[in-house]
């Protein structure tokens, strides 16, 4: 497929080349222009391009920029054609990203993305550590394969989603349409904890959107304490732990 992606950290660099190497034709763009990217799209195989270019004659677009930026993409978005396949990878942490009252009022994350860029987007790739994402993709015949799930409104456009999560090395699980995609952001089970599919079928349902935001904030504060160098494994476990 073409497949541009608009933001290169850790998640969209990851993404692209995990993509690019399942022969998908992929375009990456990040703020700072193609120029500051080229070395890696070198490596990677993908074509650096500026974000109008990688929204432009693709049949998706993944979305992995911060949370507060999705507002600037506006002006581009507008014109990406509706059956165009959109993926928003992206969290709200409002120590990063400011408060937004209508996510903070229970708007989900993504349905706030949507209004702010002008399309329906499918949410992905958002529940997992960029370690994770990188480092522990398995054949799909693999008993202990990680599990994502993945949200979303549009019935092709769901399966589009679920089609390239399996090509990253993940077993894509159908997590409802927008509305429950809260289930899978911040504070929540299902939220980087890396669990096998039946794992992540029950903590969606565990999941509670009362705690969750509570749960995100106590995380963050531990993770981000003084002295805190905590391993990846010790991470997902912390999350697993606080998030029950």
């Amino acid at each position: 497929m073409k497949i541009g992606i608009v933001g290169a950290g850790n998640i969209g660099s990851t993404l692209a080349r995990k993509l690019a190497a399942c022969g998908h034709e992929v375009k990456l763009a990040n703020s700072k222009g193609p120029e500051s990217i080229q070395a890696l799209a070198n490596e990677i195989g993908v074509h650096a391009v500026t974000k109008e270019e990688a929204v432009s004659g693709v049949e998706v677009v993944i979305l992995s920029i911060p949370f507060a930026n999705y507002p600037d993409l506006e002006p581009i978005m507008s014109k990406v054609p509706e059956k165009t396949v959109v993926i928003d990878t992206s969290n709200y942490y409002p120590g990063r990203d400011g408060l937004i009252k209508e996510v903070d009022d229970g708007l989900p994350e993504s349905i706030w993305v949507s209004k702010r860029i002008g399309h329906p987007v499918i949410k992905a790739w958002n529940a997992v550590l960029a370690a994770t994402l990188a480092d522990k993709g398995q054949p799909a015949e693999s008993p202990t394969r990680i599990a994502l799930p993945v949200a979303g409104g549009d019935t092709y456009a769901e399966t589009i989603a679920q089609d390239l999560v399996e090509d990253t090395g993940f077993t894509a699980l159908a997590a409802g349409s927008l509305e429950d995609s809260w289930r899978q952001q911040p504070g929540t089970p299902a939220y980087c904890t890396e669990l096998t599919l039946p794992e992540l079928k029950l903590a969606l349902q565990m999941a509670d959107k009362e705690r969750a935001p509570k749960n995100r904030d106590a995380l963050l504060a531990k993770f981000m304490a003084p002295g805190s160098q905590l391993t990846h494994e010790q991470i997902v476990a912390t999350n697993r732990a606080m998030t029950a």
